[in-house]
């Protein structure tokens, strides 16, 4: 016969509270444990990323830019009128002479003109010999006039000095000794005239034809600007070189000033480099310069700054120094390279991906004997195109990661495999 014992099953249930008490205590310390766990390092495979040892020396500063070879003697041939092409003679990349035909153009109306003006000149210079002609002709009968006139006075004097030893000898009367004198002095006063009036003929004539002259001279001008116009019909490359462009085609009616084709000196050349206006503030003429043409290197030197900005960079002229490398024409894509100054005894380091100068930034540091890198703040000053002068934050032989670590940004640390 059971006999009934309440007092186990009182002890079985404090048993199994307390069991429970300890299974919900354990699992609380386990997860408060496990809240204050730090986050596992991201984990970052070495051969992805870029890293560099901080060092002490003479640092290089240069500013980086792409650009173009460019003729430095480039003539740009223009239409002097109104002009219809005809023909294109020659086409771009051909060599040239200076009186090489590269267009034909037409222009009936000004060939019309010419004409006319080329009319007008001779016409003009007609009146010019027939006015000459005329004015020495009135000269001739002035100056025969005053021969007369001046004879006249000489016999007249002759004749009143007769008069005059005829009055001392009592031999004439005292008015016929009057009239003779009288006679005299009008002839001579007369005389006087006459070569007064031939005097200001000279002149009036010298005027007459220097104004007709310039008639003429404004005519044969009008005529050879005429001419030239016609003559520019053929359009010639005025210049010794390489025909490089010719912007219109065959039947184009192109207005006054239009250009119409470029040639160019192709044995100097000249580098164009655009420059980001960031970093364009410490370029001057004079410094040196290093021209990458995908062939070779060229020496070169700043000989002109740009000063106004377009679309972010500064265009940045680079006179090419020595022979230049087969290959190099105009329009080749080329990279230039400046140098600013040299720093002799800098502390810096290879540029981060997302570094700037003047700036401060978070870069991981390697942690020497371990496979981690922890997250350091960097001051960093001065940079060039590949690196950058580090002021706070890092010694010489640290090294850091300098490649984009903005997918890391939430964490102080990472592993490296």
């Amino acid at each position: 016969m059971d006999i009934a014992r309440p007092d186990l099953l009182e002890k079985k249930k404090k048993r199994q509270l307390t069991w429970i008490g300890i299974g919900v205590a354990a699992v609380v310390l386990l997860t408060l444990g496990v809240s204050r766990l730090k986050p596992a390092a991201p984990t970052v495979e070495r051969a992805t990323v870029v890293i560099d040892t901080v060092r002490r020396g003479e640092m290089v500063r240069e500013v980086h830019g792409l650009g173009t070879l460019v003729p430095e003697d480039i003539r740009w041939i223009t239409a002097l009128t109104e002009v219809t092409v005809e023909r294109r003679v020659l086409l771009p990349g051909t060599i040239v002479k200076a009186d090489s035909v590269i267009l034909e153009l037409s222009n009936p109306e000004l060939e019309n003109q010419a004409k006319e003006a080329e009319s007008q000149a001779h016409a003009s210079e007609a009146q010019l010999i027939e006015l000459k002609v005329r004015l020495q002709s009135q000269l001739l009968d002035q100056k025969a006039a005053a021969a007369r006139v001046a004879a006249e006075s000489r016999q007249a004097r002759l004749r009143a000095d007769a008069d005059a030893e005829l009055h001392k000898n009592g031999l004439i009367a005292d008015i016929t000794l009057k009239i003779s004198l009288s006679a005299a002095e009008e002839l001579e006063h007369r005389e006087k005239m006459d070569e007064q009036r031939l005097a200001i003929a000279g002149e009036a004539i010298e005027a007459q034809i220097r104004v007709q002259q310039a008639d003429v001279d404004n005519k044969r001008a009008a005529a050879r600007l005429r001419r030239s116009q016609v003559d520019a019909l053929h359009l010639r490359a005025g210049i010794d070189g390489v025909l490089q462009l010719v912007p219109v085609e065959v039947g184009q009616r192109v207005a006054a000033g239009t250009n119409l084709a470029r040639v160019a000196r192709p044995e100097k050349l000249k580098a164009e480099i655009r420059i980001p206006e960031t970093q364009a503030k410490d370029v001057i003429q004079g410094q040196k310069a290093t021209v990458d043409t995908r062939n070779g290197f060229v020496e070169g030197r700043v000989i002109r700054v740009d000063p106004a900005v377009q679309n972010g960079t500064v265009t940045v002229d680079i006179a090419l120094i020595g022979e230049l490398p087969r290959g190099a024409r105009p329009d080749l894509t080329v990279d230039g390279t400046i140098e600013l100054e040299r720093l002799p005894d800098a502390v810096f380091v290879g540029r981060p991906a997302m570094g700037q100068p003047m700036s401060t930034i978070g870069l991981f540091r390697l942690v020497k004997g371990t496979n981690e890198a922890v997250r350091v703040r960097v001051a960093l000053g001065q940079a060039s195109v590949s690196t950058i002068v580090i002021k706070e934050g890092l010694d010489v032989g640290d090294e850091v990661i300098l490649s984009d670590t903005s997918a890391w940004d939430s964490a102080d640390r990472i592993q490296l495999n």
